[in-house]
């Protein structure tokens, strides 16, 4: 579980705000359950290395707010439209019974050990999150696919993971798919080409016949020069 130092802010003025960020710090706040939010300042630079991370929105996150830990989730990041730089940060409490929607991870394991894979199959992803609501301190870090002995043609749906009774998917009403192992893509080789380079192994067999037939007569005004009849031969390797 990532760890951030955050400290307690009080501004209120658009000026103080852009003292803040000018420091190098990003403005947050921290919201949900009973206790009142908490306006909050977490250096950018840690928090850009978070971002940077895989699934930053579906992850808990301590927060040591001025030395006291409590376990957040990131709901959202507003960016400066110019420099593409965070500029706020809101976050969920993580309190037990409340629910939320969150997009988790689809994680797949054992590509290794599938005999589909191996026989050239390609795993045709078509979720790689999925949304789900479930209670915030029951947030699966990702749902995991196991590949092992998975062979070409079968697929692998909502149901096929193994949820928490109070853990369930967004999309209701259907056993939607995630993922399928479909079978190799073989491209066949244009037939246009092939009969042309046909046509023009022709062209050079019959100018190298023309030329043994012809080859100990004298070259006549406009006849070819001795050698010309073999270069298209000769082009052709």
């Amino acid at each position: 579980m990532n760890s951030l130092d955050a400290n307690i802010r009080n501004t209120k003025t658009k000026g103080e705000l852009n003292s803040l960020r000018d420091n190098g710090n990003v403005p947050a706040i921290i919201y949900g359950g009973e206790a009142q939010n908490e306006k909050i300042s977490i250096s950018k630079k840690i928090l850009k290395s978070l971002i940077e991370k895989e699934n930053f929105l579906s992850s808990i996150i301590t927060l040591n707010v001025d030395g006291k830990p409590q376990k957040v989730l990131p709901r959202e990041i507003k960016y400066d439209i110019i420099s593409d730089e965070p500029i706020h940060v809101d976050f969920l409490r993580i309190v037990a019974g409340i629910k939320v929607r969150i997009e988790v991870p689809v994680k797949f394991l054992n590509h290794e050990k599938s005999p589909g894979l191996k026989r050239g199959g390609v795993l045709n992803i078509v979720r790689r999150k999925v949304e789900l609501k479930c209670p915030s301190e029951k947030i699966p870090e990702n749902l995991v696919i196991d590949l092992d002995g998975v062979d070409i043609g079968e697929s692998f749906k909502i149901s096929s993971i193994k949820l928490d009774s109070d853990v369930t998917p967004t999309i209701q009403g259907r056993d939607f798919v995630i993922a399928t192992l479909a079978a190799p893509t073989v491209m066949k080789e244009p037939e246009k080409p092939a009969e042309t380079e046909e046509a023009e192994g022709e062209g050079a067999e019959g100018a190298e016949a023309a030329a043994a037939e012809g080859g100990d007569k004298p070259a006549a005004d406009g006849d070819k020069k001795e050698g010309e009849d073999k270069k298209p031969a000769e082009e052709k390797k």
